[in-house]
């Protein structure tokens, strides 16, 4: 029998699928003990169960160890304090090095086993003499891992303009190419000011909309549209979904008119009975 899954989120907003095959009594929010790398390393239980098979599982998950303790809790709290002081240590041997690389963020395995320091930067960075540095100071293994913009967002985690939080670091688990196109699509303006996200990359709301503005806007003629109308004839300027309306922009004086759905669907009828 397939032990349960438990979804287990670390700092950064790094979600993992684990086994719980000692069926631990856990719940979202618990803290636990899970395997890691050579070690063990400490988890906050994110989401428990069928909710978690659900999703696509790369690979062989590893197992929950135990429920953490208060002694764990101290020594998590500790790790952090530890990692905030590697961080500004390890950006002063960036400008000593004269690396090109911006430091996002630093993260202890539970048992100090391993020390990450994740960075972004537009291009390959020779950072080994860096790493000697930072292993010959903390003596533990050292790993520098380059991230994304997109990962960086991530890690540190916000708010959008919508006022939620990114949808990064609430449910998105992988993230998937995104091109101009989807906001053609919506009849969106090309603005970067509007459809680029905090992390200066195409807003990733703009893929998880695209099929709900797919669907609807079957509904609609497509812009540009000629339709005759009572004062003559117009052309389909833009659309609104939501309030399921249509602007109409008259060819002669470039008036706008701005008709319901209902009403511009009654007049395409009424062309296609008159043209048949």
């Amino acid at each position: 029998m397939t032990p349960e899954i438990v979804e287990i989120s670390f700092k950064g907003n790094k979600r993992i699928p684990y086994f719980n095959p000692k069926d631990i009594k856990v719940k979202p929010g618990d803290f636990v003990i899970v395997e890691a790398d050579k070690g063990v390393d400490m988890g906050m239980v994110n989401k428990i169960g069928r909710i978690v098979a659900l999703h696509q599982i790369k690979g062989t998950p590893k197992n929950v160890v135990r429920k953490a303790s208060d002694d764990d809790m101290k020594k998590l709290d500790e790790n952090r304090n530890k990692e905030e002081n590697a961080f500004y240590i390890a950006r002063e041997k960036i400008k000593k090095h004269g690396l090109c690389m911006k430091l996002v963020d630093v993260e202890y395995q539970y048992d100090q086993n391993k020390l990450t320091f994740y960075f972004t930067s537009d291009k390959r960075v020779d950072f080994r003499q860096l790493v000697r540095d930072l292993a010959s100071k903390y003596r533990t293994r050292i790993e520098l891992r380059q991230i994304g913009v997109r990962d960086e967002a991530r890690r540190l985690g916000g708010l959008g303009v919508c006022g939620n939080t990114l949808c990064c670091t609430s449910f998105i688990n992988n993230f998937e190419p995104i091109v101009t196109q989807y906001a053609k699509d919506q009849l969106l303006q090309l603005n970067p000011c509007k459809l680029t996200g905090s992390c200066g990359r195409l807003k990733c709301c703009l893929l998880f909309e695209k099929p709900f503005y797919e669907e609807n806007l079957k509904k609609y003629p497509p812009l540009d549209t000629e339709i005759q109308t009572h004062n003559g004839p117009a052309v389909v300027e833009k659309i609104d979904i939501f309030k399921e309306e249509i602007a109409l922009r008259y060819q002669d004086d470039e008036q706008i008119e701005v008709m319901t759905l209902k009403e511009v669907n009654k007049l395409l009828d009424h062309q296609k009975k008159a043209t048949a």
